[in-house]
């Protein structure tokens, strides 16, 4: 989910399926970090089986200790890192005018299937800046990234919060996940402490609103997660 580094000599186009597309020197999702892999390193092939996983769930469970922090509908929301579309079609039938982010176009492609008509519109863009989001005038009342801001190396995280707060609409809220345990073979993942994402966010004007923690909804072995809204 690295962003593409600028506009320039970006080429805008129309998708299969009318995503909005930003395609740079090899794709967003080809940028790589340092470490020599991707933000999204390991989701392209794995596709398929990352959809039957994150499914498996709802997002009343994903998001059960959240929910009372959400604006009530319609309120424009903005999924970054949308995977298979879980959330986005979700808060779509809630009422929600929904735009979902997603820099792996094997995902993109899954979530168009299992959620077709839900009304969501897909974005190819990617953090740490969201270029082509950025580059807009939309802003939004709830910002969503659920399991998406481990993949953020340390220097990449402010940038990405910065992001973040120019998308938000006056009053809106920020909502995260951070990912706590092993990390999973061919993936690019941080542990992220929440006193660096709330430092983060208080830098932006962004003060917390909420904390819970919770175990792994997959049970997966020595893995936890902490929710964090700011508004």
């Amino acid at each position: 989910m690295i962003g593409v580094d600028e506009l320039g000599g970006v080429e805008d186009v129309k998708g299969v399926g009318g995503v909005e597309d930003v395609k740079g020197m090899g794709g967003v999702e080809d940028v790589k970090g340092m470490d020599g892999l991707s933000s999204t390193a390991g989701y392209a092939e794995a596709a398929e089986e990352l959809a039957v996983q994150y499914e498996s769930v709802t997002f009343a469970e994903v998001h059960a200790d959240l929910l009372h922090s959400y604006p009530p509908p319609p309120a424009a929301v903005l999924d970054v890192g949308a995977g298979t579309g879980r959330d986005a079609a979700a808060l779509a039938a809630l009422g929600h005018p929904v735009v979902a982010v997603e820099p792996t176009a094997e995902l993109r492609s899954v979530a168009e299937r299992l959620h077709v008509g839900s009304g969501v519109r897909w974005v190819a863009d990617a953090l740490p800046e969201l270029p082509r989001l950025s580059a807009g005038a939309e802003r939004f009342d709830l910002v969503l990234l659920t399991a998406v801001w481990m993949h953020l190396a340390p220097a990449e995280r402010p940038l990405a919060m910065a992001a973040l707060g120019r998308l938000l609409a006056p009053g809106g809220r920020l909502a995260l996940t951070l990912r706590h345990g092993p990390v999973p073979p061919g993936r690019r993942m941080f542990d992220v402490p929440p006193e660096e994402t709330v430092a983060l966010a208080a830098a932006r004007g962004l003060r917390l609103l909420h904390r819970a923690e919770r175990g792994d909804l997959h049970g997966r072995s020595g893995v936890r997660w902490t929710s964090l809204v700011f508004g």
